[in-house]
C-alpha cells in the first residue's frame, strides 16, 4: 500500500515537465544541476534518461532552449513562451490545489 512518503505517488501527481520549467524559473541550469534541484526542492529524483528526454521535449515545444556549452556542460534556460506557460500551470495547481483543499477539510 503506497503512501503520501511514497516516491512513486509524488511522481505520479508532480508532472516532470512543469518541475523542469520552475526549476529554471530561478536561472539557466546544466542537467545535473536540475537534478539536484528538482530533488532538493521537491524531493522527487529524476534520472539522466528521465530528465534528458523532458528537456528534449520542452524544447521542441519551444518552452526552453539550450544554451552555449560551458566546460563540458550544456545548459538549459526558459524561453518567455515557457515562463508563459509555467505561470499559467502554477496557477491551474494553485486552483485545483484550493478546491482539493476544501474538500478535505469538509471530510
Amino acid at each position: 500500500m503506497a503512501t503520501h512518503e511514497d516516491p512513486g505517488v509524488k511522481q505520479v501527481f508532480l508532472d516532470r515537465k512543469l518541475l523542469v520549467l520552475v526549476s529554471l524559473l530561478t536561472g539557466p541550469k546544466h542537467g545535473y544541476a536540475l537534478m539536484k534541484d528538482i530533488e532538493a526542492s521537491f524531493a522527487v529524483r529524476l534520472g539522466p534518461g528521465t530528465l534528458y528526454a523532458c528537456v528534449g521535449s520542452l524544447e521542441k515545444e519551444g518552452l526552453v532552449e539550450a544554451m552555449p556549452s560551458v566546460d563540458r556542460r550544456h545548459p538549459y534556460r526558459i524561453t518567455p513562451r515557457g515562463d508563459l506557460e509555467v505561470r499559467r500551470a502554477i496557477a491551474e495547481v494553485a486552483r485545483v490545489t484550493s478546491v482539493a483543499l476544501t474538500r478535505v477539510s469538509a471530510t
